[in-house]
């Protein structure tokens, strides 16, 4: 299956990059969390042979679903869905984690689906609360609009809800439950998180 960009843009299409150059050499399986409109979870099967798109929103699935039908799609809540623990080379979510309330909670249900050795990658949204979370504010003002110009900006249609926990909460949280992750706050109103299962 050849690699194609999509050609829609939004600030999450744009991260996508930074979920597939961590995919692990050999990885057979991966989740996406929140998949939405799936468009993520279809990149990954560019690269992995064996691709589930989780999501509670069922609208969002069948526009998913009718998109590509070589992913598994799977309509439910991360936290209670049965999926097997220990399982996917590659958990994946991008502007998910800020719909789910508990950070310590969320963060360790992605790492219990995780194979030993796989992959959690995670691109999420919070709020600001110090003067350089600001200073990302006014660059990313300024990158969506020269990105929307060339581009376009193309409206998903999974459901929105404004974060209610800072980046420095993620960034907390993040250090109790995946130690080791590695962290970058990015313009486009987005952070990414990058954590690798130990293998025993």
């Amino acid at each position: 299956m050849s690699e194609e960009r999509p050609v829609r843009w939004n600030h999450n299409i744009h991260y996508h990059r930074r979920i597939l150059d961590v995919v692990p050499d050999g990885a057979q399986t991966a989740l996406d969390v929140g998949t939405g409109d799936g468009l993520l979870a279809s990149e990954l099967r560019n690269r992995v042979p064996r691709v589930t798109g989780l999501d509670l929103d069922a609208t969002a699935l069948d526009s998913a679903r009718g998109r590509d039908t070589d992913v598994t799609w799977v309509q439910g809540d991360v936290m209670t869905v049965p999926l097997p623990t220990a399982s996917f080379d590659v958990v994946a979510s991008i502007a998910t984690i800020h719909h789910l309330p508990d950070l310590d909670r969320a963060l360790h249900r992605l790492a219990v689906l995780t194979a030993p050795g796989g992959v959690v990658a995670v691109v999420g949204l919070a709020q600001n609360s110090s003067p350089l979370d600001y200073a990302y504010e006014v660059a990313g003002l300024l990158q969506h609009r020269r990105l929307s110009r060339r581009h376009g900006y193309w409206e998903h249609s999974a459901p929105s809800s404004q974060p209610s926990h800072t980046y420095a909460d993620v960034r907390r949280s993040a250090d109790r439950v995946l130690p080791g992750a590695r962290w970058q706050r990015m313009p486009l109103w987005r952070y990414s998180l990058v954590w690798t299962k130990p293998t025993r």
